[in-house]
């Protein structure tokens, strides 16, 4: 029971994170560094890709049906997450100058500040960078189904056990 509480825990977390990171990638596909991107997701946080990332992380985790998993995911992200953020906001800092500091003091930098949320009534997208990007959206889905993969061919006596996922 607790196993499949979790296994559908994930999926929906892993649901979240995929999801979120293909409306994120609506807005940033074939735009990035060419234009300081303030609608849609990135009105209520600067970094909603990794937002959506640990949730999809955390998906893969409880996928597993264990507590340590998942345990583990979430501090990988948050010693990770950081140094990533640090960087890459340098250096939009760097090419957008005091667009990117105004942007940066009116939107949080990982947790959602949803009252803040703004979309235009229109926005261009460019078909072929966000199909690479949407593709790149689904390994959180891709790796659960990996993870599947080696529980079934375990129980099937084809793979040792390196670890229970019961």
């Amino acid at each position: 029971m607790v196993t499949t509480a979790l296994f559908f825990m994930g999926m929906v977390f892993v649901s979240i994170g995929s999801l979120g990171r293909m409306w994120c990638s609506v807005y940033i596909a074939g735009y990035k560094d060419r234009v300081l991107i303030t609608q849609g997701p990135y009105s209520i946080c600067r970094n909603p890709l990794y937002f959506f990332s640990t949730f999809g992380a955390l998906g893969i985790g409880l996928c597993t049906e264990t507590f340590t998993f998942p345990l583990a995911l979430l501090i990988v992200m948050a010693l990770y997450y950081p140094l990533v953020v640090r960087k890459e906001e340098r250096r939009l800092r760097e090419h957008f100058g005091s667009d990117f500091d105004d942007y940066a003091k009116r939107v949080p930098a990982f947790f959602p500040k949803f009252s803040r949320f703004t979309e235009p009534a229109s926005y261009t997208v460019n078909p072929v960078v966000y199909r690479r990007h949407m593709f790149s959206a689904l390994w959180f889905v891709w790796i659960v189904g990996l993870i599947e993969l080696a529980e079934g061919l375990k129980e099937m006596g084809w793979l040792p056990s390196f670890w229970s996922f019961n």
